[in-house]
């Protein structure tokens, strides 16, 4: 890990990378989870064809409006505090999404998922860039690459697999570990 810009250490440098590939991978992984597990929560919330699809439709809406405002809420809350934030709103959010028990309130708390979930990219890249000198960042960032590509891969067939053996709801669930580890990653580790 020479392309470290400061002089962290190597467990450092790996916990970091972690963090901020736990992150994005969470925010990336949550937008192609829900697609297997539409047929189980319209029938579940009483909701037609058209009417669910806005469980994936309000996540993406807010998470577009929200993505540019990255970077004027990291400079008014700086990025730790905002990536934390984010997770910690991603996280109510997601067990919010579990709970729901109508479609109205699964549509509302998706638009705030989609909101606190839309800064993790961005601010991830961001934290890359910082950590890794210039010349190293091709690199670094390619391997960033591959967690980001292999989440929506991953979403349909872990959202089919717990939809399945589980309920839909686990969907929203899971999400609660990953954002505790990276919740306690980012306070101790960024």
């Amino acid at each position: 890990m020479s392309g470290i810009t400061s002089n962290i250490s190597p467990g450092r440098q790996k916990l970091i990378i972690i963090t901020i590939m736990a992150v994005a991978i969470l925010e990336v992984l949550d937008s192609t989870i829900v697609n297997v597990a539409l047929p189980a929560m319209q029938a579940s919330l009483g909701a037609s064809i058209d009417e669910i699809t806005w469980v994936l439709t309000s996540y993406i809406v807010a998470s577009a409006i929200m993505i540019p405002l990255t970077g004027f809420l990291s400079e008014r809350y700086g990025e730790k505090r905002l990536l934390l934030m984010d997770i910690c709103g991603f996280m109510l959010f997601s067990m919010l999404c579990g709970t729901a028990t109508s479609l109205d309130e699964i549509i509302i708390f998706r638009i705030f998922q989609g909101a606190f979930g839309a800064a993790m990219i961005p601010l991830s890249q961001s934290y890359m860039r910082q950590l890794f000198k210039p010349e190293h960042q091709g690199k670094a960032m390619a391997i960033w690459g591959i967690g980001i590509m292999a989440a929506p891969v991953l979403g349909p067939t872990l959202g089919g697999y717990i939809t399945e053996h589980m309920s839909w709801r686990w969907i929203f669930y899971v999400n609660l570990p990953v954002c505790i580890a990276a919740l306690t990653l980012a306070i101790f580790v960024l």
